[in-house]
């Protein structure tokens, strides 16, 4: 190939020098030598051409056996990728179902938790409450009895102090400005028995009001403490501590 560019390249050389023949664009060449030329590439055509057309059908091969490979190499890939699919579905199966069976298990241990913490909540919630009746049947028995004894002692000190009055006026009914004074004195020890009488009783309605808003106070705490308990247990967040009010 070589030969031909170089006896192509010798030809335009011959043309370009070539003397020319006015006023026409022709020019007188030597024709042996370009008949020469034309030789050296006619020979040297074929053997360049069967060169070409064995790289051409090399070419050919190439692309042939390129394409048979990237076949044979699609088709492992599209089976192994086939065994693969195949293997990692048979192990999601496999997953899932170990792990349906440990959720199963997990709800069933749940469950039976759950059941276990309201049988304690009630058992806790009814002691609570036992011992809130009892609580209250302690406080208003003493109240009661705190009541009748402040009761008890104003009226005594009414009753003398009236038994004082009525002596006292009695004592001194036979003198006019006496007698003025011991109405007076009368009336104002009546009034002072008739004050204590009713200070005693305030204050004995004041200390039972305040033992019974100490129960209703504990009894609030104990519903507050069952509800919280029975949230949790149907929340299911954590397990309820229902002494821990009772232990501040």
């Amino acid at each position: 190939m070589y030969r031909v560019f170089e006896a192509l390249d010798e030809l335009v050389a011959i043309i370009e020098e070539a003397r020319g023949i006015p006023p026409t664009r022709n020019c007188i060449v030597p024709r042996g030598e370009v008949l020469e030329l034309l030789d050296d590439v006619r020979e040297a055509l074929p053997g360049e051409l069967d060169d070409a057309q064995d790289v051409l059908d090399h070419r050919d091969k190439i692309v042939t056996d390129a394409r048979t490979g990237a076949d044979t190499t699609v088709r492992t890939a599209n089976e192994q990728a086939h065994h693969t699919v195949t293997s990692a579905r048979d192990e999601a199966d496999r997953i899932l179902a170990d792990a349906k069976a440990h959720a199963d298990r997990m709800v069933a241990e749940a469950r039976a938790h759950a059941e276990n913490l309201v049988s304690a909540a009630e058992s806790e919630a009814e002691q609570v409450v036992a011992d809130g009746n009892r609580e209250y049947e302690t406080v208003t028995g003493r109240a009661r009895s705190e009541a009748d004894r402040l009761a008890a002692a104003g009226q005594a000190s009414y009753d003398r102090s009236v038994s004082d009055g009525k002596a006292e006026q009695e004592r001194l009914v036979s003198q006019t400005e006496v007698v003025r004074a011991a109405h007076t004195e009368s009336a104002r020890l009546i009034d002072g028995a008739q004050a204590d009488s009713d200070r005693l009783r305030q204050e004995c309605d004041e200390y039972v009001d305040g033992k019974l808003a100490d129960f209703e106070e504990t009894l609030s705490s104990t519903l507050r403490i069952v509800g919280r308990g029975r949230h949790q247990v149907r929340s299911g967040t954590s397990v309820p501590d229902y002494a821990a009010e009772f232990r501040r």
